[in-house]
């Protein structure tokens, strides 16, 4: 695995083909109010990371918006309705043409209430992380090689993930209702974003 490192944006001259897994960091979880955006990590399922900082609060990132902007690829996400509502709130993209991966283990492995990604990885291919550096400060201007080895881990292995995930979304077939819940996650996320985070609008 080799990890790229980039402040504000990813460079011009980067070549990356095919679905793209992402995942961000944060200073915590309440973006709309408080904690800000501070890493996106990308993989294209070559077993690298690209990891983009923005600790200078610069935000344009044209060349990270082009990608994830780009409806023609797949954007493997796990726990795809917070990554993609943050990424709105400070990038300003639309992200569509999204797979999941907690959604998808919670409709297809029901035996379990383990659907972290840390499970996922352990039960599905066989591999054990660390989730040492999950309340790491992300908003340092000097990230330690753990923490950059922890946040590309959280995207090295979505396409893997995603490929035994759709054969047990079509086993139990459970994939149409798997898009339909992914085609909904960017109104989802425009909810969580004007307030409705904690709110089921569904409930009686």
């Amino acid at each position: 695995m080799e990890i790229y490192f980039y402040k504000n944006d990813l460079p011009d001259d980067l070549i990356l083909k095919g679905d793209i897994a992402v995942d961000t960091e944060s200073m915590g979880l309440n973006f709309q109010q408080r904690d800000r955006l501070c890493l996106v990590q990308i993989s294209n399922g070559d077993g690298n990371a690209h990891i983009v900082n923005f600790s200078e609060g610069n935000y344009e990132a044209p060349n990270l918006r082009k990608i994830l902007a780009d409806e023609t690829r797949c954007k493997i996400f796990h726990f795809a309705r917070f990554d993609i509502a943050i990424i709105k709130k400070y990038l300003d993209i639309n992200i569509t043409n999204i797979f999941c991966t907690k959604i998808s283990s919670r409709l297809v492995r029901t035996y379990t209430d383990s659907h972290g990604l840390k499970d996922l990885c352990k039960d599905l291919i066989s591999v054990t992380l660390s989730k040492q550096q999950q309340t790491s400060d992300w908003g340092s201007n000097e990230l330690s090689k753990d923490q950059l080895k922890y946040a590309a881990h959280d995207v090295i292995y979505l396409h893997r993930l995603k490929e035994k995930l759709l054969k047990l979304l079509h086993r139990e077939g459970r994939f149409d209702l798997a898009q339909k819940c992914f085609n909904f996650l960017p109104t989802r996320a425009e909810l969580d974003i004007m307030g409705w985070h904690e709110i089921d609008i569904f409930q009686h």
